[in-house]
Parts: C-alpha cells; structure tokens; sequence
C-alpha cells in the first residue's frame, strides 16, 4: 500500500509542474525584451522554467530508481528493465537523428555555398534549395547581421538528449547488469565497481586529451591532426578491449567519442555562439576566431558521427566484437566511414576526389577478410542427431534462453530466444553457427563454461543437416 501511495502523489506533483510550466505566463514565447524590465521577467522565466524541469526530470529518475529496488531480484525485474532498455534507447535514437541531421545538414550548407556569384559583402555566402514542395533561400553571413533577430533558434538540445539518453544506457545496460555484459572474467577479472568506475572515467579522459590536443598548434594542421586522433581512439579501442567484454568494448569506444561530440557543443560551440550574439547586441567588435573554432569543433563532429553510428548497431554483428583483434577491426572500420564521410563533405564542396571512395572500400574490405571464419579440420564424428546436442544447450543455454530462466542476470529470455524444446534450437541453427561456432561469443563471456569439445559437437550437427 505505501509503495502506491508514494506513485500516486509522485505522478501528482509531476502533473502539477508540468500545467504549471505550460500555464506560466509568456512562458512559450520567443521573443526577445526590449528594455531593462524585459531582460529580468525573461530571466525570471527562464529560471523558473530550467528549476521545473529539473524538478520533472528528478521525479522520473525517483519513480524509475524507487521501481528498480522494488522489483529487484522478483521476476518483474527483466520486464521493468527490458521496457526501460526500450523507452529510453528509443528516446536515445531519435535524439540522435536529430543531432546527426542537423550536423550533417549544417555542414552540408557550409559545402555548398555560392560564396561568389552575388554574394552581399556582408555575407559569407547564399544558397537556393527546394525541398518538400517549397523553396528555400538561406544567407550565412561572415559573422553576424547588424541586428539580431528577435527569434534566433539555437541547436543544441539535440545533442544533449542524445547524450543524456545514452549515458542513460550504459547504466540500464551495461552498469546494472555490469556481470552480464560488461564484465567479462576472461578478459579482465574486475568488481563492478572498478568496472564502472574505469568505463566512466575514460569518458573523462577521452574528453581531456582530445581537447588539450585542439588547443595545440596541430589543429591547423588539418591532415596531422586527423592521424593523431586516430592513433590516439586506436588506443582506446585497444584499451577497452583489455578491459572490457566485447560488446562493452565497442559501446564504450562509441560513448567515448559521443563523449567528444557532446562536449564539444557544451563547452565550445554553444559558448562561442553566445559570445558572438552578446557582443553583436551590445554593438562590439565580434571576435571571427570564436566562429571559426566553434565551425571546426562542429566539422570534427561532424566525422565521428558514421563511426559512431557503427558502434551503436556493432552488438548485432560478433563477428566484429568477437573477433581477437577485435580492436583493430574497429579500428578499421572507423577509419573507412570517416573516409565515406569525407567524400561526402567533398563532394557537396563540388571537390570530387577519385580515391577517397575506393580506399575505404578497400580499407572495409580488409575487415571482412579479417572476419572470415577459420576453415575447421576438425574430423567430425558422423550421424551426430539432436539427441546428442539437446543436453549440451540444455546445460549451456537453457540458463538463459528458457521460458523460465535461472540465471542470476537474466530473468527474460534474451532477444526472446528460448532453446526449450528441439524445434526451436534447429529454426535458431544458422545464428548458433555463428553465435556458437564461429565467433564464441555465446554462451556470453561463457559463463556456463561450454567447452570446445562441446562447441564442435554442435558444428558437427549442424553440418551434417541438423537431424532431429
């Protein structure tokens, strides 16, 4: 009953902020104040506005957490969890199409600017478009108009929702069930605690080093620039590798440049562009190097997004994560979508380069010869039928993919596969091949200890036609 009772007045405050925030007077609109008594009611406005929401955001995380306890170690524990995996990947998602969209569309604008036919000496450049039925006329001016518009939208939310919900995640992923996913005994023997605390600090790091070397003379240095960064996120693909499970690895490999990404809006970008609509205000002379380094962090964001975008549907393919260089083939891969998205930047700029595209084919191409399974000597014993198989997924894999799993982790059977009776096992038989065989990464981390003796009975089986 006091579990109910403390729902029932948490959702009831929630709905009174939430009215009360979209009833506070002027509270949804844009315009800016003309004089000293418009400056502080906005500025009453705006922080009456940013304690609400914070206030609504902390009443979530209270029903969310206080949820958790309360179905901890039940068997409404996997469900809870799998449906806020869901809700909050989803949010995560869709933040990030808005955050790559406008990154992409922003640096397209940038390419494709007519910076000499007509152009105003005010202007940096024009573009004509026409999009959806309409047509569009855009102006970049060299560094502001001499007002500044009442409604001035600011993009920047995208990117830390994005970031927000994927930090989110790794807790409800990897941090929660730390033993499950992120921990991987025969890797790295750590406690969760040093786990998480390695995962999140090299976030940190990553952020540091990565500026420390923008405010270097390198970051003019356009082409040395770019192979040092990429050294230097080899290096974390390696480290995480050493440390982490496989899946682990690649996911904190991909936080740790949305990392950059998000920083870089937080701290530079959005910070320069306050700095310049401030001083156009008061009518000072605009600094061009603010916009010119804000521009550049936004490019180099603007790179990582394909490599990121990798990571972020990687776990569905082991033959990549589980791969024993699995490093490497990040590494790799990495570098050939970061060379597609330079075509494309290249490309709008009208600069069609012949190489760029055939060398990341080929750089991918190395990843997939990489990848290919080994060829197995292994003789194999004949008439092998599932009568022989059955006993191995039962003890191996019945732990977790069951209608009723005993697992200490998973309390749902993962992705909804369930090995419980034969049929099901041989529909499942070319992603056990693959799973099972070829890359090992089932059963994870191998917690159930399946041997390899166990493993080729299964590759056997399969070979031979899977017999009932």
């Amino acid at each position: 009953m006091l579990n109910i009772t403390i729902y029932i007045v948490l959702f009831i405050i929630l709905l009174l902020l939430i009215t009360l925030t979209y009833n506070f007077p002027a509270l949804n609109k844009h315009e800016e104040p003309t004089d000293e008594k418009g400056d502080k009611r906005k500025a009453t406005i705006s922080l009456f506005q940013g304690f609400t929401y914070t206030a609504i955001i902390l009443i979530i995380i209270g029903l969310l957490v206080h949820t958790y306890f309360v179905l901890n170690g039940s068997p409404r524990q996997g469900h809870f969890m799998e449906w806020l995996n869901i809700i909050v990947r989803l949010m995560h998602i869709t933040f990030g199409i808005a955050w790559i969209g406008a990154s992409f569309y922003f640096v397209f604008l940038e390419n494709a600017l007519n910076r000499t036919k007509d152009v105003r000496d005010e202007l940096a450049g024009n573009l004509w478009a026409i999009h959806g039925g309409g047509f569009y006329y855009l102006e970049k001016y060299k560094v502001a108009p001499q007002k500044i518009p009442k409604e001035l939208h600011w993009f920047k939310y995208e990117a830390y929702f994005t970031w927000l919900s994927g930090f989110s995640l790794l807790f409800i992923v990897y941090y929660f069930n730390a033993k499950g996913f992120l921990i991987d005994p025969a890797v790295m023997k750590l406690s969760t605690l040093a786990a998480v605390s390695i995962g999140i600090g090299s976030l940190v790091i990553g952020w540091i080093v990565y500026d420390i070397l923008c405010k270097t003379a390198l970051v003019n240095k356009q082409h040395l620039f770019a192979i040092i960064g990429f050294v230097i996120a080899t290096g974390f693909a390696f480290f995480y590798t050493q440390v982490f499970s496989g899946r682990a690895a690649y996911i904190h490999f991909g936080a740790m440049l949305g990392t950059i990404m998000a920083a870089n809006v937080f701290f530079i970008i959005i910070p320069s562009q306050k700095a310049m609509v401030k001083a156009a205000k008061q009518g000072k002379p605009l600094d061009p190097d603010l916009g010119k380094h804000a521009g550049l962090r936004s490019l180099h964001n603007n790179y990582l997004t394909l490599p990121v975008l990798f990571v972020m549907i990687s776990n569905h393919f082991p033959s990549t994560f589980g791969h024993s260089s699995s490093w490497l083939i990040l590494a790799i891969i990495s570098l050939a979508t970061a060379g597609v998205k330079h075509y494309l930047n290249l490309k709008e700029k009208g600069q069609l380069n012949v190489w760029v595209v055939p060398v990341s084919i080929i750089i991918l191409l190395g990843a997939v010869f990489m990848t290919a399974p080994k060829v197995v000597t292994t003789e194999c014993t004949t008439g092998i039928t599932m009568n022989d198989v059955y006993p191995i997924f039962k003890t191996r894999c019945n732990t977790c993919h069951s209608a009723s799993p005993t697992d200490d982790v998973f309390t749902i059977p993962p992705n909804s596969v369930m090995f419980d009776v034969p049929q099901s096992i041989i529909k499942m038989t070319d992603k056990i091949m693959q799973h099972v065989i070829v890359t090992k990464t089932m059963p994870l981390n191998n917690k159930t200890g399946m041997t390899e003796e166990e493993r080729n009975v299964i590759r056997c089986w399969i070979e031979q036609g899977a017999k009932q």
